[in-house]
């Protein structure tokens, strides 16, 4: 069993900059693919960025390309979300997950259902 414990959520104001850590429990971490999800209030969970096991290839929600960078530290067991030009809308709960068995080693999944792993959330909100 995986654990994941993220961290670094907090009440900003628009367009500050806040970065997301989670870091996983285990020996196996570099072989699982990663991915940040974000649910607000009344809205379904969906993907916000994705990054490989290998190579570090990376997806990203449209509405976040371009101020979102996901990264990840295999040494560390730790995936970043590094969230800059935040917006009123991008107020929600992050949660990270852990994908152990990708379909490639060069991609990661765009669905919640892919994913085994799940941190507990951490909440991001951001005022106007």
């Amino acid at each position: 069993q995986v654990q994941l414990v993220e961290s670094g959520g907090g009440l900003v104001q628009a367009g500050d900059s806040l970065r997301l850590s989670c870091t996983a429990s285990g020996r196996t971490f570099s072989m699982y693919a990663m991915g940040w999800f974000r649910q607000a209030p009344g809205r379904e969970r969906e993907l916000v960025a994705g990054i490989s096991r290998a190579f570090g290839r990376t997806i990203y929600a449209d509405s976040v390309k371009g101020r979102f960078t996901i990264s990840r530290d295999n040494a560390k067991n730790t995936v970043y979300l590094q969230m800059n030009s935040l917006k009123f809308e991008d107020t929600a709960v992050y949660y990270c997950a852990a994908d152990r068995n990708p379909s490639t080693s060069y991609g990661s999944s765009w669905s919640s259902t892919d994913y085994d792993y799940w941190g507990q959330g951490t909440q991001v909100t951001v005022s106007l």
